[in-house]
């Protein structure tokens, strides 16, 4: 495909309308990035090749006038002389010179056109181009939060899974009994931590120590209260 097709191809193209049947856009795009590039570059050295050309084609132009004007003051130099010969061959060198000068003032027209043309279209495609970028960044921004939104979804239905919740379940009943055996064991003290069995700490020996005293006050005087009730006198009188 030259560069011309591809680039009528280019411009006459709805972006939109290829993305929106294409079954990845997002490769489309890219696909199409690169072919306006790729075209861009060759408009650019095509038009390069032509300016060059046009300068070059000028300075022939420029050369061939200068050289009809020389032979023309040649001629009016022969005829002031009386040399009518001479200056009739210096007329003939003028006209060939004009006649050159002529076709390359041709070339010279239409290689600016050329120019001008490859300019218009070099701008075309690089409003075509602009509009291709600013479709692929905003087709990727979809499609960063397209995977966002997948993702949240497939957290919450793991979340929600049956599963999840059983072990949720599970772990909360472990914490539960971890908290009713802490608080039996505050009710209860003996020799060794219930929560992890590692021996009593030297404050818990002593609380235990108050504890006990606690307990032997306590028996003394139930001991004492009982000593000194009516069943346990006249239980002292029959043993007399």
């Amino acid at each position: 495909m030259g560069i011309f097709s591809r680039f009528s191809d280019i411009v006459s193209s709805n972006i939109n309308a290829m993305l929106d049947k294409a079954e990845d856009p997002e490769k489309m795009i890219r696909l199409m990035i690169q072919e306006m590039e790729d075209t861009l570059v060759e408009l650019k050295a095509a038009c390069a090749k032509t300016m060059a050309q046009t300068a070059k084609t000028q300075r022939g132009l420029d050369r061939a006038t200068e050289k009809a004007n020389l032979w023309l003051e040649k001629a009016r130099l022969a005829v002031e002389k009386g040399r009518e010969d001479l200056a009739r061959e210096a007329l003939v060198e003028k006209r060939r010179y004009e006649d050159d000068a002529e076709a390359l003032s041709n070339e010279v027209a239409e290689c600016q056109g050329m120019v001008e043309s490859y300019r218009t279209d070099i701008g075309l495609l690089e409003e075509k181009l602009q509009s291709a970028k600013d479709r692929q960044r905003a087709l990727v921004q979809r499609h960063m939060r397209a995977r966002g939104k997948m993702r949240a979804k497939q957290e919450m239905r793991r979340a929600s899974s049956t599963d999840t919740l059983i072990r949720f379940e599970q772990f909360e009943n472990r914490i539960e009994r971890l908290e009713a055996e802490a608080e039996l064991a505050g009710e209860y003290p003996n020799r060794r931590s219930p929560a992890n069995g590692e021996p009593l700490t030297l404050e818990e020996k002593f609380s235990m120590l108050e504890h006990d005293d606690e307990i032997e006050r306590e028996l003394a005087s139930l001991k004492k209260n009982m000593a000194g009730s009516p069943a346990g006198s006249s239980e002292s009188t029959d043993k007399e």
